[in-house]
């Protein structure tokens, strides 16, 4: 395989396929058996830290650490000013220009902010963030460095919507080549122009997107006739579907999206005909209708109201998506109807036999690692046979000596699938799944997104995968400034929605700005100007130079020139003296007409700087 400056590669297959191998093999930290290996040597690599140490340095002091050539200037600059080196000060400050270090510490709080971090915390140390969050200061670290070659391994995992969007919009808009490990068929769709897939030990390099390479190995596998029927029959899961709203005038824009999607996926969906995951949600034992009411309700913390005032009432078959931005309260809003947080005001009424079935990240720290997937099968339902229990395990590729094999060397993708496994076995009939999706792969998300269409209880769900949100919900709520309503519109308008609140934040800082200026932009413009008045000090000392040697130069030259006018030296015989002169007076018009050319230089390059203020 071959790559070239400025590629976005999105790097696919199966778990355990070797994506992890090709990155740490491209860090040198593992190197090939056999082959060859080449990458330009002056290349700068950047990548996602897998630990971050628990440091006292504030967040954006560690962003910035990022960028290892902005602290090597920086580290040269305060020896270079201790030692009144002024013309290697100069120097520094020249280079500081030109990468845009005085600008550095503006694009670590961009970033920190796209990422979901608030103004506060860019001063907040290391050691206070949670897990997650120091995740997320790996990412703006690595986007930091002014990379040729950046390596991204799942960035989404650890990010909710709007930061999967901005990231999105940053990666579409950087400069060196990318190489992409993601299980997000949208994010890849929107950033690589190429996809390297890994399939029975063999790399090949697709030309497009990740719906290019699916439909390009489609035709492959729709060649074999009983594999083509198989897919047939998914996408008529999909029809049945679609077929249930759309008649619905109110939801005639989300109807639309739903039918693109099923166009969509009526394309691709023969590339997964022959996917390790089938399975499908049994029937719910009752369907009350509504299923859960919340009239009047308010949530939050410390008797401190995060969202209030919630009315919201929830019905067999329909699909709600919750959008926001982070920290408005999404997870707060499921935690509630899980039944895990008590309001602070309101009522709620459940329908007769209401069965939750709750999906969150922490579900899987309540897996027993002693024991495997059947034996939490057999624990949830000792009633059922054993081969049955085997056979439905078989669906969430729990196969052989794996679904006996105790879960504690388990990946979080195969966590995920045995939470997902007891929770669907338990037959729901309100689903609260929190970012499901979380380590799960492509083939595992596609398997979901079927069976959820086919689900016939109600489904509220969180969750950065927007081709799951398109493809499952047929409304949205939208958590924001303190309620949760009715967002009407779909993705597309949600991503406008973002930007504009986006704008908004902007211009409310620069207005905050310039009514308050700060100790930092004090410090900041006393810097500027003391690199100013370095850069100019070397030019103006050479100035000052140049007029001396002129000045004497000039004296002579003149001294020569009259000596020249005597008419006694063309008369002599001997014309050493003649020859000596007329050389002199070349030798100094030269140096003359040289230096005169340098001033002016000098000057227009003064005139050009900015003005010291």
């Amino acid at each position: 395989m071959q790559l070239h400056p400025g590629h976005k590669v999105g790097l696919t297959g199966a778990n355990g396929a070797g994506k992890s191998s090709i990155f740490a093999m491209l860090r040198g930290e593992v190197h090939p058996e056999k082959g060859d290996l080449e990458m330009p040597a002056g290349w700068v690599v950047a990548h996602v830290a897998q630990e971050t140490p628990a440091l006292a340095m504030p967040a954006i002091e560690f962003v910035l650490d990022g960028d290892a050539e902005l602290r090597e200037i920086e580290a040269g600059l305060v020896a270079a000013e201790a030692n009144h080196q002024g013309e290697l000060i100069a120097e520094l400050h020249q280079r500081l220009t030109d990468i845009g270090g005085y600008s550095a510490k503006a694009r670590a709080a961009e970033l920190l902010n796209g990422l979901g971090f608030n103004q506060a915390a860019l001063q907040q140390a290391v050691s206070t963030f949670s897990g997650g969050w120091r995740v997320r200061l790996n990412l703006a670290r690595a986007l930091m460095c002014r990379s040729d070659l950046l390596l991204l391994d799942e960035p989404t995992n650890h990010l909710d919507l709007d930061a999967v969007i901005w990231l999105e919009s940053w990666l579409q808009s950087y400069r060196g080549t990318l190489l992409l490990i993601s299980h997000d068929r949208d994010f890849l769709d929107a950033i690589v122009n190429h996809i390297a897939h890994i399939e029975q030990q063999t790399l090949t390099l697709y030309r497009g997107g990740y719906s290019d390479f699916e439909r390009q190995r489609a035709e492959k596998l729709a060649l074999q006739q009983a594999m083509f029927e198989k897919q047939q029959r998914k996408v008529a899961h999909l029809h049945s579907y679609i077929d249930r709203f759309r008649v619905q005038a109110t939801k005639a824009r989300q109807a639309q999206s739903r039918i693109k999607a099923l166009e969509r996926m009526e394309m691709i969906s023969a590339a997964h005909v022959d996917s390790q995951f089938s399975f499908e949600f049994r029937a719910p034992v009752a369907a009350p209708d509504p299923l859960l009411v919340l009239d009047g309700m308010s949530v939050g913390y410390n008797h401190a109201a995060l969202i209030g005032n919630i009315e919201l009432a929830i019905r067999p078959g329909e699909r709600i998506g919750l959008l926001g931005k982070n920290g408005a309260g999404k997870t707060t809003l499921i935690k509630l109807l899980a039944h895990e947080l008590e309001p602070l005001s309101g009522k709620r009424v459940e329908g007769k036999d209401l069965n939750i079935g709750y999906f969150a990240q922490h579900q899987l720290e309540q897996l027993r690692p002693d024991e495997s997937p059947l034996q939490h099968m057999m624990k949830l339902d000792p009633l059922t046979r054993e081969q049955e229990h085997l056979n439905y395990l078989g669906g969430f590729d729990f196969k052989g000596d794996m679904a006996r094999s105790p879960c504690a060397n388990f990946s979080g993708g195969e966590k995920s699938r045995l939470a997902l496994a007891l929770l669907i076995w338990t037959r729901p009939n309100l689903l609260l799944l929190d970012e499901p999706t979380n380590h799960l792969d492509l083939e595992m998300r596609h398997a979901l997104t079927l069976a959820l269409q086919d689900f016939e209880g109600g489904v509220i769900l969180v969750s950065h995968d927007r081709a799951l949100l398109r493809a499952t919900c047929d409304q949205f709520i939208l958590v924001a400034d303190g309620k949760a309503t009715q967002f009407d519109g779909d993705l597309e308008d949600y991503s406008q929605w973002l930007n504009a609140q986006r704008l908004k934040e902007k211009q409310a800082s620069q207005i905050v700005a310039a009514d308050k200026p700060n100790k930092n932009d004090r410090a900041q413009n006393k810097a500027e100007r003391q690199a100013r008045i370095a850069e100019r000090r070397p030019l103006l000392k050479e100035l000052e130079q140049i007029e001396r040697n002129m000045a004497h130069w000039q004296v002579d030259k003149k001294v020569c020139d009259e000596r020249l006018n005597d008419g006694e030296l063309y008369t002599t015989s001997d014309k050493t003296a003649l020859q000596q002169l007329l050389k002199t007076q070349a030798e100094l018009a030269n140096r003359l007409e040289a230096a005169e050319e340098r001033w002016l230089e000098l000057h227009e390059r003064l005139e050009a700087m900015p003005a010291l203020d």
